[in-house]
Parts: structure tokens; sequence; C-alpha cells
């Protein structure tokens, strides 16, 4: 791998970040009580409402940032910039206009940036949730920004 590129390793304890829109929380929750056991040996973080829901409804603690619409969305997108969120759950709604549609759209993007794992629907979510990959410690590759910001600076 050449230095474009650096490497950062996703633990055996992942740092899960739980996210849906309003008409897709009780999914989510539901989603989170059928894989309650998985879910307990993991670090779980939540937009706000979400991740309160989540607490009172199934017993697993999930740490709160701001709701959504207040920057929760930009909460986690930093929190992945910074190493502590690696892997995203966001039971998105298609069907239904966002008054926080660029935050959505912003963490998302982040999330490919870093080569994060997304999943935004059950389907997907219990592909993620149940690959082997769960069990173990993962690297992926990413941009080294540092090394982008070096040769840029030069050019600019």
């Amino acid at each position: 791998m050449s230095e474009e590129f650096i490497t950062l390793t996703i633990e055996k304890q992942k740092n899960i970040a739980l996210i849906a829109h309003d008409n897709k929380k009780a999914e989510l929750i539901d989603w989170c009580n059928e894989h309650k056991e998985i879910l307990k040996k993991h670090f779980l973080c939540g937009t706000g409402t979400t991740a309160r829901m989540i607490t009172d409804q199934t017993g697993l603690p999930v740490k709160g940032y701001n709701s959504g619409p207040l920057g929760g969305d930009q909460q986690i997108g930093a929190k992945i910039v910074e190493g502590k969120v690696d892997f995203v759950i966001f039971f998105s709604d298609p069907l239904t206009a966002q008054p926080h549609d660029p935050d959505v759209k912003a963490l998302l993007r982040i999330a490919q940036v870093y080569d994060i794992p997304i999943a935004n629907n059950r389907s997907s979510a219990d592909f993620m949730i149940l690959s082997s990959l769960m069990d173990e410690c993962y690297e992926r590759k990413v941009i080294n920004f540092k090394k982008n910001i070096q040769d840029r600076s030069k050019t600019l």
C-alpha cells in the first residue's frame, strides 16, 4: 500500500451509531431488541430521541447526542472523523422530507470518506450485524489526509 492511504482498524468491540428518522424509530427499536445479544457486546451511541427510546425500550446503554435536526447527525459525523464511530445503522425514511437533509447527506458522505460500514434499512443492518466480521478486528484503508493536505498546500 502506498503512502497515499493509511490503514485504520475497526476493533472487535465496535463503536456503533444508531440513528432513525421519526417514522423508522419503532422499526429500529424492534431491530435492536431482535439483535440485543450482539449489540450489548459493543459500544452504542445515537442521536438524541432515538438513543433515549432504544435505552428505555430495550435496556441497552446508548450514549445520546443531540437530536438529528439539532446537530446530532453532525456530532456523529465528527465522531467518525475522530475514529470514535466505526459502524452506522441509520434507518432512514425515504418517503418523508427531512428538514435536516443536508446534515444527513454530510453524515453519509463522511462515512463513505472514512470507509465506515453503513446500513440504511433492516435488511442491510441484518447482513452487517450477522457478518462473521462482527467478531473480529477489521482493517480498512482510507486516504492519508495529512499527506493529501501537504501535497495540496504545495500547489496552492
